[in-house]
């Protein structure tokens, strides 16, 4: 989607992996999973919040919640600027990119 979109798209395996690409790349915007190998979504918002404070992260979830756990919320409060909930629209994505974008 984001490709169509116009945007430049690098993915990684797992969040060990993007972390070394991001910084490798620089680049303007992290989309990051929640669950993942190697490290998981609240890691890589954490270790990114680390070295780049400002960097605009979206986190997304297939839909781990529970009374006692609220993953995606509890990112946003680590930092992440949008959270998306699989499955989600191309308008969803596209609204929560251009956001983050903006900020």
């Amino acid at each position: 989607m984001l490709r169509r979109a116009g945007y430049e798209v690098i993915q990684a395996a797992n969040g060990a992996e993007g972390l070394r690409l991001w910084r490798q790349t620089g680049a303007d915007l992290v989309m990051t999973d929640i669950q993942m190998p190697e490290k998981n979504g609240i890691e890589v918002v954490l270790e990114l919040r680390a070295f780049a404070p400002t960097l605009p992260v979206i986190a997304m979830s297939g839909g781990i919640r529970s009374q006692d756990l609220d993953l995606l919320g509890d990112v946003k409060l680590l930092g992440a600027v949008a959270m998306l909930q699989k499955p989600f629209s191309y308008n969803e994505l596209m609204t929560a990119v251009a956001a983050a974008l903006q900020k």
